[in-house]
């Protein structure tokens, strides 16, 4: 099953399982079930509970957040994650504090959106700008990968009654999912490289690659929750290694490696590289965007050079 049909199958069954839960989004109505398809199904299902909604995100958001306040379950689609600027001031200083600021107030919304490159969208639809939710106090920021329960994730987030920003880099949604895959561990790995979302497969082709032939030993660690982050699992590793790689397709700074790379501090002889995206707009060029994202060969290249450091 691919990872699109996995969260369109979660959506019919939190529908199913909560009978006042609201979708909201631009164009998720059947037929065509939104721009990447994984509302498809649910408006024809449920007519009264799938709303579209004009192109305006923020009130997009504030309509959702509305709703939520209410007690009403939310699952509200932003097209593309670029456009999560245009619904900041709703974030920000509305759903991650409304909790703290009314005392009876629940907040069960999960704002999903697709994030990221890979498909040579051009630079207004390709970024990953997650970092800038993320340290936002009241609001979970979490990213899916193809080897994670999925259908878990959507439910604990809605029993938890919080606003979480929800995270699909949109070249996972044609990829197989892989549910009963077990990440390699290793006693004394020789690296271990920490990333999420869509760069987590390209790490784990690039470090069976390097088993394979270069016998170098990399474990994978995927983060699945960015913020609020659980840094003591990043410090722990400490004890199995000293040479860590940080891969993301953010780029320009103060973002995923650098906050996990800070709970390395005060290691003895750790060190560290990083494999991230540009420090600039991403290219409408999808060979050139290939280039500059994370991808194999960059994540190899970095891992046999701090191999041999």
């Amino acid at each position: 099953m691919r990872v699109v049909q996995e969260i369109n199958n979660t959506l019919h069954k939190l529908m199913s399982e909560y009978k006042d839960l609201i979708v909201i989004g631009e164009d998720i109505l059947d037929p065509y079930g939104g721009a990447f398809k994984a509302t498809k199904g649910l408006s024809t299902n449920h007519p009264k509970r799938v709303i579209t909604t004009p192109i305006s995100e923020e009130s997009l958001i504030g309509f959702a957040s509305g709703l939520a306040m209410q007690k009403k379950p939310v699952i509200a689609e932003i097209m593309f994650g670029d456009f999560l600027g245009l619904a900041f001031d709703q974030i920000i200083n509305h759903i991650s504090k409304f909790i703290w600021i009314f005392n009876d107030v629940r907040m069960p919304l999960i704002i999903r959106t697709p994030m990221g490159g890979g498909r040579g969208y051009g630079s207004t639809h390709s970024q990953s700008i997650e970092k800038h939710f993320c340290g936002i106090a009241g609001l979970n920021v979490a990213a899916i990968d193809q080897y994670m329960d999925i259908e878990k994730t959507y439910f604990n987030f809605i029993k938890s009654e919080k606003p979480t920003l929800l995270i699909e880099n949109k070249i996972l949604y044609g990829r197989e999912m892989k549910k009963n895959f077990k990440f390699q561990k290793h006693d004394k790995p020789d690296i271990i490289c920490i990333t999420y979302g869509g760069s987590v497969e390209i790490c784990v082709n690039a470090a069976k690659k390097l088993l394979e032939e270069e016998e170098i030993l990399v474990e994978i660690f995927p983060i699945r929750q960015l913020s609020p982050i659980n840094g003591h699992l990043i410090k722990n590793l400490k004890r199995k290694s000293k040479k860590f790689l940080f891969v993301e397709e953010g780029g320009g700074g103060w973002g995923f490696s650098e906050v996990c790379s800070s709970y390395l501090v005060g290691g003895d002889k750790i060190d560290v590289e990083f494999v991230t995206g540009p420090n600039h707009p991403i290219p409408g060029s999808k060979k050139w965007e290939l280039n500059v994202l994370p991808n194999e060969s960059r994540v190899s290249k970095t891992i046999i050079n701090l191999f041999n450091k």
